[in-house]
């Protein structure tokens, strides 16, 4: 568990958020592979940062992929193994 503004939250991967509700970023994993590494830091480069509002606005379709989230006011597509390794924890005080 998390805690959020002092209330406990269950974070989880930005992969598994529910379309259209507000997350927190916690971090974005740091893989083994070298490949999966620099992912990790352009995603980290691109503003997926600790305290930011992030939210799946939408899915693409066949297979739910990629994935549309806004982050501040852009909006990214992301496949679901790079939203995976971006941890959030559910609500966020600093959207909008």
């Amino acid at each position: 568990m998390t805690t959020l503004n002092g209330v406990a939250a269950a974070a989880m991967s930005l992969d598994q958020l529910p379309t259209h509700q507000w997350a927190t970023v916690l971090d974005v994993q740091r893989p083994e592979g070298a490949e999966e590494r620099e992912l990790a830091l352009r995603l980290t480069e691109i503003g997926f940062v600790p305290g930011e509002a992030v939210r799946v606005v939408a899915t693409g379709v066949p297979g739910r992929e990629p994935l549309a989230v806004r982050l501040g006011h852009t909006t990214f597509a992301l496949r679901r193994h790079e939203a995976a390794l971006i941890r959030v924890v559910p609500g966020a005080s600093n959207h909008g």
